[in-house]
């Protein structure tokens, strides 16, 4: 069974509320890149985690797509797609209770009826959206 690792980090200094952090990934494309409370529930200067998580359903879900389309003989001119995840405020804490993906499409030659079957399939099937599925687990250590 093939494997892909990928990796990034995350550095906090001080409360939750009141305190900044960092987050830095294994590409460099996010090199301590600031994130705070207030770029989280406001908007401040800086990513938030849900920002990222709805640019990667975005981006998986559209490549997803692409290979979709290419399996079919189809070659897409363009696809666009805006995710809007939606958190809400429950009990003691936020959940993630929706990602709405938003699809602009030119794709020469394919129907709309097989276009609609390959985007519900690539949406199905994209490893983020499967994410939550994922065996997480946890090493903590204090230092």
């Amino acid at each position: 069974m093939a494997s892909i690792k990928r990796s990034a980090t995350a550095q906090w200094q001080g409360t939750g509320k009141e305190g900044k952090g960092a987050l830095t990934t294994q590409s460099g494309t996010l090199k301590e890149t600031p994130y705070s409370f207030t770029a989280r529930f406001g908007d401040g200067q800086g990513t938030n985690p849900e920002e990222l998580i709805a640019a990667a359903h975005a981006g998986c879900f559209t490549m997803a797509l692409a290979f979709k389309l290419q399996g079919a003989g189809l070659t897409p001119e363009r696809l666009s797609t805006e995710a809007r995840l939606t958190m809400e405020q429950e009990g003691g804490g936020w959940s993630i209770k929706a990602i709405a993906l938003a699809l602009k499409a030119k794709v020469p030659g394919v129907s709309a009826e097989q276009f609609q079957q390959l985007a519900e399939d690539a949406k199905a099937t994209c490893p983020v959206s499967r994410v939550l599925n994922a065996d997480i687990t946890l090493d903590a250590a204090l230092e």
